[in-house]
């Protein structure tokens, strides 16, 4: 079976064309102002329209209110939302009902406790993103470049599909793989030159790493 990737953070049109054509199965979009990565609607708009069939775009979103949520989706189009900061259960099982579209929730991990929430969030989410927690006051919650310890996940029996993030690289994701297990990975800092520039041949090599 294939792993399946992710490219997130996508701001150009031509990186959106070479993580398709190198297999990516999800493109993501960063609508979180802090982040280097962070789109305008109008230019998440652009980029989804260069986005192939069969690859799924993906909204990540931090906190957001309905408000934003609707803004983004009367102009972006979309085929998943993830949900990349401190929602509750309550509230992704309302976004997910409000949209109408599949959500993705991030969870912070750093030791073995934090995966106790992962049967709250599998039961209203349709797939969980596993991420390192951010360090304490840090200004991202995800797209930081770091990697939690792989083994807290090796042999966790989950629920819903789910994907590995956290300090991925074309150099490490095959060992991330053959030791958790996962069948889909996230990266975006592992393929940059520097923040929020993505790297054609990064891209590449990532995706081939992971299915290799």
């Amino acid at each position: 079976m294939t792993t399946r990737v992710k490219i997130c953070g996508l701001r150009e049109p031509a990186h959106v064309a070479v993580a398709a054509e190198a297999g990516a199965a999800y493109i993501g979009l960063v609508f979180f102002e802090k982040s280097p990565r962070h789109v305008s609607i109008t230019e998440a708009r652009n980029l989804a329209l260069e986005v192939p069939p069969g690859v799924a775009k993906v909204a990540l979103v931090v906190n957001a209110s309905d408000e934003e949520l609707g803004a983004i989706l009367d102009r972006v189009p979309l085929d998943m939302l993830q949900l990349h900061g401190r929602e509750t259960p309550a509230r992704v099982a309302e976004i997910r009902a409000r949209f109408g579209l599949p959500v993705m929730k991030a969870l912070g991990v750093a030791e073995a406790s934090d995966l106790a929430v992962l049967p709250d969030y599998e039961a209203v989410a349709d797939q969980i993103l596993l991420d390192a927690k951010a360090p304490k006051g840090a200004a991202l919650p995800g797209g930081n470049g770091l990697a939690f310890d792989w083994r807290l996940v090796a042999g966790q029996v989950f629920e819903k599909p789910w994907m590995l993030a956290g300090g991925l690289t074309p150099d490490n994701v095959a060992e991330a793989i053959a030791r958790t297990g996962a069948r889909q990975v996230d990266v975006s800092s592992g393929v940059e030159s520097a923040p929020g520039v993505k790297d054609p041949a990064l891209i590449r090599a990532f995706i081939a790493a992971a299915q290799g």
